[in-house]
């Protein structure tokens, strides 16, 4: 009895697979109906008897590039017949014959017994996946058309990693990955899943392109790539990665105006005043150009912290760099009030008269200081085209303060008052 079930287990075993070597005959038969040869191939492909033959995956992909060279074919001829192919389903062959091709040869490698290895699938398979190459392109710029944005970084993803597969490695094949063309594919890829919405995706590539050599293209610049990284992760609320990828772009690109007011602004935010403090010194030997806001904003971190000595000179040389220096002529007039203000509330404290006089008249010199800068700062604004009124009305109204506290140290500003109290109204 025993004998007799296992002479029939081995039958239906060899039955079985019989069967799927059929399958495997029989969808290289139907080529010509390639949605009949799809599902007569499907079995083979997950069946232990044939999963693991380099052909049977090869198969798969050739009927899947033959759905694409069938509808590129028609494609190519509509201007004779005036009737072309599906572009879509050209599109559909091209991606889905990519997979496949890589894992027959990837079984095509594995040794045999003797420890030999003849891959009898790689030149035919090198031959069309050179072919198609070009062809992601057009597929990536497709469904871009069609804003379905995470095919479309698919596509173009795919004609990246293309030029890098082991299968080219021994092969005639060479790909010119030095050029223009793909380095702006590469790019595309990048902004085709930033577009998706798929952020770990965009990191992902966002530091592959940076980690392989940047070739100078008319697409984008080296810099442009950092600062996309950094802003995926600011949007994945990674702070850490976030300043790490600001202060690298902020080295490596000194004069870029994204990378060091943003890690600045992270420093300041983080409360990590003597560290931004630092960099903004840095950041100044490294782009010089920039000084009128570089100490502008140095300055504004002493003057929170009443740093006043310090602050004073920093806001000096922002003015000396660029006389122009809205944020430096606006910051040291303000910091002569805040300091008048100080001297004021110590003036209204003593009680010798001498000795109020004195503080007074420090107070008065203190404002006095602060007007030159306020009166021209507000002439810059003024001079501004179409400049909305409310924009004004700050610069207005700090004046308007020096103003009416100079007529009550007795100098005499009456003038000046009633001309911005009138302007401010105005506004009203």
């Amino acid at each position: 009895m025993k004998r007799i079930l296992l002479f029939t287990s081995l039958c239906v075993l060899a039955s079985f697979s019989f069967a799927q070597k059929k399958a495997v005959k029989d969808a290289k038969s139907a080529m010509k109906n390639i949605s009949e040869a799809r599902e007569l191939i499907k079995p083979a492909l997950t069946n232990p008897e044939t999963a693991n033959d380099p052909e049977t995956w090869k198969l798969a992909g050739d009927i899947e590039y033959k759905a694409f060279d069938d509808e590129r074919t028609l494609e190519m001829q509509k201007e004779i017949t005036g009737k072309g192919g599906n572009e879509e389903a050209m599109y559909v062959g091209l991606y889905n014959m990519y997979d496949p091709y890589i894992k027959a040869d990837e079984l095509g490698q594995v040794p045999n017994e003797k420890g030999q290895v003849k891959n009898k699938v790689r030149k035919d398979i090198v031959k069309n996946m050179n072919d198609g190459h070009r062809f992601y392109i057009n597929g990536g710029v497709f469904y871009n058309d069609k804003k379905d944005y995470k095919r479309a970084a698919d596509f173009f993803e795919r004609y990246w990693d293309l030029p890098s597969l082991a299968m080219f490695e021994d092969s005639d094949v060479k790909f010119n990955t030095q050029d223009s063309t793909y380095q702006t594919i590469k790019y595309y890829a990048v902004i085709s899943a930033i577009q998706s919405g798929d952020h770990p995706r965009s990191i992902k590539l966002l530091n592959r392109i940076i980690a392989e050599p940047y070739i100078p293209n008319s697409t984008y610049k080296e810099s442009d790539v950092y600062e996309l990284l950094a802003s995926e992760y600011q949007q994945t609320g990674d702070s850490a990665a976030f300043a790490n990828a600001l202060r690298e772009g902020a080295q490596r690109f000194p004069s870029n105006k994204y990378f060091t007011p943003n890690l600045i602004n992270e420093f300041i935010r983080a409360g990590k005043t003597t560290e931004a403090i630092a960099y903004l010194d840095q950041a100044i030997a490294n782009d010089p150009s920039n000084t009128c806001d570089l100490l502008s904003v140095k300055a504004s971190l002493y003057a929170e912290q009443k740093d006043y000595v310090k602050a004073e000179p920093a806001y000096a040389g922002a003015i000396a760099a660029n006389a122009n220096c809205e944020r430096a002529l606006e910051g040291l007039g303000v910091l002569y009030v805040l300091q008048a203000q100080d001297m004021k509330e110590k003036a209204s404290q003593v009680t010798s008269r001498r000795e109020q006089a004195e503080l007074d008249k420090e107070t008065a010199d203190l404002y006095q200081k602060a007007l030159p800068y306020l009166e021209k700062y507000r002439d810059i604004l003024k001079a501004r085209p179409n400049l909305d009124p409310y924009d004004l009305k700050p610069a207005l109204m700090k004046l308007q303060n020096v103003y009416y506290n100079l007529s009550l140290l007795q100098v005499d500003k009456s003038a000046e008052l009633d001309a911005i109290d009138k302007e401010l109204n105005s506004i009203k």
